[in-house]
């Protein structure tokens, strides 16, 4: 999977990068706290990781209206674009993989992955199978 990471984005951006883009961008704005759980890393992870899309200048930071220890996260014009092709990139790469299954089989892989998929947030969350 690095391999495709690499090839996806290398010239880009790293892969705690392009992961916290993708909820900014899925989010519009989100707050700091936000951001590390949705990418299920701690605070300091996430913040390393909007310090490095600041300095690009594919997000912003603004304070948080009624706290002002609160900070907002929302992406820029250019990270918006940014975003936009790492999509198209994403696009091309899984309909290239995907044509190699019948839409049967496609079928079959999009139910797995979302069992796989429940099952690791079963076990994220501390849940064990019944």
């Amino acid at each position: 999977m690095q391999a495709v990471r690499e090839r996806l984005y290398g010239e880009l951006l790293d892969p705690s990068q392009v992961d916290a883009l993708d909820v900014v961008m899925a989010e519009g704005a989100c707050r700091m706290r936000r951001l590390a759980e949705a990418l299920r890393v701690d605070a300091s992870t996430a913040t390393r990781a909007v310090d490095r899309l600041e300095r690009a200048g594919l997000v912003a930071r603004e304070p948080a209206g009624e706290d002002g220890r609160a900070v907002v996260v929302r992406p820029t014009t250019a990270g918006r674009a940014l975003h936009g092709r790492l999509m198209a990139r994403r696009r091309a790469m899984l309909l290239e993989v995907l044509a190699q299954f019948d839409p049967a089989e496609r079928e079959l892989l999009a139910d797995l992955l979302e069992r796989l998929v429940a099952g690791v947030d079963r076990y994220a969350a501390g849940s064990r199978p019944g």
